[in-house]
Parts: structure tokens; C-alpha cells; sequence
């Protein structure tokens, strides 16, 4: 790899990650040594790159920091038209026009030599399954997300018996044939998560509920996490559902 290119790979390495990142891994992702990470980042930091931290600790790239558009490698247009391609057969229509955008906005802006990538992938999703019928309007119910406003939901379970709930959702979740919409239900004091074609009614309310989403994203994820690790631990392969 020639040091210009270990140079911008060392600011994408520490641009990805929230927490300081070592040399020793970013030597061993690059594929070279320690030493040369410590002279790249001497390089970048006497060039005012905004990178904190010391040998030994790990770096950090302080946010705010960003550079001129670069090119987009083959590997990278590839994964990006693979991400599209499953939304735009697995996402709500609002996601999934937007991924429709995406895949013809790459084809405009790549180069010539990488639009057959594009336009002719050497990778794909397999077919969506026809999704169930849905009353919920996604786009409001992702805005109510990032605005981190309560729902009130009449919800069917599966025998058909309607309830009415007050969550905070903090996230939607796609599965083959069904999307999850998971959030804190006020009924049962703690996460719950909805099958979105058994929602018979969502009123998006303007109450805001405590804390930040990513906190109560991050909430459920370490409890999943937890739950794995504990299904784990019982000898299975896979977490139930």
C-alpha cells in the first residue's frame, strides 16, 4: 500500500470508531508495522489533522473534521449498490425509493471504468417476499423516532386481541417478511417489540419522552446483548427470537 493511501485509510480507520484506536490495530488492519502508524500519524497531525492521543492509549479524529470528496473504490461501490438493492426490496416505500435514488446516483457520479459495477453487480440480494399489509405510515413513524416522540399504539397479537400501548420507539428492524418496531412500553415498564403489519391504529403523539433515542438504543442493544451471551452460555447456537 503506498503511504499516501495508509494515510487516508488511517483517518477512515478513526473515523469509523467512537473509542481511541490503538496502533497496534491499526498496524494490523493496514497489514504494516507499528512504527509506520506512529510516523503516519506524526505526518497527519503536523498537517492539522485533528487526531488526539498517545502511544500506547490509542487515537482519536475529533469530530467536525472532514476532507474533499474522494473515489469511491470498487469494493466500496459493491457494497453500497448490495445495501441498496436490500432496501430497496425489503424497506418501506419512502427507504426504498430512496435506495432506488441511491443506486442511479452512484451510476451518474462513478467513473466510467466503475459503472458496469453499478449497473451490471456481481452481487445481489435474493427476492423479497411480499411483505404483510400495513396500516403504519414508516416515514412518520422514523421521524418520530429521531424526534424522540412518543406513539400510542392499538395493537392485535397474534390470536387477534387488540391492546393499547404507549411506547418510545427507538428503532425499526427488518426481518424477511416482517418489520419490528421496537420501544419502551409504558404498560409493561420495560422494551417490547411490535410486529409492524399487527399495529391496527398508531397515533404519533407530541409528547417527548425522556433521554436521547441512541440512549435508549443503546439500552436495548446491551440488554440483547446480554440475552445472547446468556442463550449462549445454555449450550445453543442461535438466540431465540
Amino acid at each position: 500500500m503506498r503511504r499516501a493511501d495508509r494515510l487516508f485509510q488511517i483517518i477512515q480507520v478513526l473515523r469509523r470508531s467512537s473509542r481511541p484506536v490503538t496502533a497496534d490495530a491499526m498496524a494490523a488492519e493496514l497489514e504494516t508495522s507499528k512504527r509506520s502508524i506512529y510516523r503516519d500519524i506524526a505526518t497527519l497531525m503536523a498537517q492539522r489533522v485533528p487526531i488526539r492521543g498517545e502511544a500506547g492509549i490509542g487515537y482519536v479524529l475529533d469530530g467536525g473534521f472532514d476532507m474533499p470528496p474522494l473515489m469511491l473504490t470498487s469494493d466500496e461501490v459493491e457494497a453500497a449498490v448490495l445495501g441498496a438493492q436490500w432496501v430497496a426490496g425489503r424497506g418501506d416505500p419512502g427507504l426504498a425509493r430512496a435506495a432506488r435514488d441511491l443506486i442511479a446516483k452512484i451510476a451518474a457520479t462513478v467513473p466510467e471504468s466503475l459503472r458496469p459495477v453499478v449497473m451490471e453487480p456481481a452481487v445481489s440480494t435474493p427476492p423479497a417476499w411480499q411483505h404483510a399489509v400495513e396500516t403504519l405510515d414508516m416515514a412518520r413513524v422514523r421521524a418520530a423516532i429521531h424526534a424522540g416522540r412518543k406513539l400510542r399504539l392499538h395493537y392485535a397479537d397474534e390470536q387477534g386481541r387488540e391492546t393499547q400501548r404507549i411506547i418510545w420507539p427507538c428503532l425499526v428492524g427488518y426481518r424477511e417478511t416482517t418489520r419490528l418496531l421496537v420501544g419502551w412500553c409504558e404498560t409493561r415498564d420495560d422494551f417490547r417489540t411490535f410486529r409492524t403489519d399487527r399495529v391496527v391504529e398508531a397515533d404519533y403523539l407530541d409528547d417527548r419522552y425522556p433521554g436521547r433515542p441512541a440512549n435508549l438504543r443503546a439500552r436495548w442493544f446491551k440488554l440483547m446483548e446480554a440475552e445472547r451471551a446468556k442463550w449462549e452460555a445454555q449450550g445453543n447456537s442461535e438466540p431465540c427470537a
